[in-house]
């Protein structure tokens, strides 16, 4: 056993991993099952799959839901990493402190005080509950993920590289692009895909501000739990765990890439 680890961490880590995953791979492999039954296993299919596919209701759900999360994350990634570099970079300013309470409140707000707030909001401005109005309240609860993300690297951000650029002539807008959007990235794509997903999975808040057409996948998929678990869920499911799978591997790659290169550029900045 190696140092600093005994069979008690092991355990207690093995126990962790399997409460969490366990129940996932059951549902895959149940996504799988021939028979209608989602208990009882029949053999080998993907019956349900194209099941799925001729299924235009929750086909109709899951581009909703695809498309107000890639808006979701995009926006509040811009918010957020501009919230982050106003509470990091301009020290102590008028309203910090209830900028930076409204910034974090929604970190600590009960998902159903949020939904309904907005929904009273939306309500009062006459504003239409649909496809807009879940887009604004993931956006809203999104955006604090990302500034946490974005202003921890920041607390950490070497300022004299932004001097360095400046002394050479660059202005401040072109040393944000140049220099300190390149070395916080990896926080960056890393907010964007915590918005992403936090808005894939969110149900409470799109429950409370959704409109007619605008039936999220999660919604969509608890309606009919109440009536049954089917195997065409169960594919629903796989196939939107495969997608935050894959979307998570191409973010992990791209934050390894980003880190192997600053480090590369880091090196020959100090061999020179």
């Amino acid at each position: 056993m190696r140092k600093g680890l005994s069979w008690f961490n092991v355990t207690s880590i093995a126990l962790g991993f399997a409460f969490l995953y366990i129940p996932i791979i059951l549902l895959v492999i149940y996504s799988f099952n021939a028979s209608r039954l989602v208990t009882v296993w029949a053999g080998f299919s993907t019956h349900w799959y194209w099941q799925l596919f001729q299924n235009q209701q929750l086909l109709d759900a899951a581009w909703v839901t695809l498309r107000v999360a890639f808006l979701t994350a995009t926006i509040a990634t811009v918010l957020g990493t501009l919230a982050a570099i106003t509470l990091t970079r301009y020290g102590r300013f008028i309203g910090r402190t209830l900028f930076s309470g409204m910034v974090y409140a929604p970190l600590v707000m009960p998902e159903v005080i949020t939904g309904l707030s907005l929904l009273l909001l939306f309500v009062a401005i006459g504003l239409d509950r649909g496809f807009w109005t879940i887009t604004l309240a993931h956006i809203t609860f999104t955006m604090c993920f990302v500034s946490v993300v974005v202003q921890s690297r920041l607390v950490t951000f070497d300022r004299s590289l932004e001097e360095a650029a400046l002394d050479l002539g660059c202005t401040p807008f072109k040393t944000f692009f140049v220099v300190t959007l390149p070395i916080i990235l990896p926080a960056v794509i890393s907010g964007w895909m915590l918005a992403f997903t936090l808005s894939l999975d969110d149900l409470v808040i799109a429950s409370f501000t959704t409109g007619p057409g605008a039936t999220t996948l999660p919604m969509r998929i608890y309606s009919q739990v109440r009536l049954g678990v089917t195997p065409e869920i169960n594919a629903a499911c796989t196939i939107l765990i495969a997608i935050v799978t894959v979307v998570v591997i191409i973010a992990s790659v791209m934050t390894k890439r980003q880190e192997m290169e600053r480090q590369k550029a880091e090196r020959l900045a100090a061999a020179g």
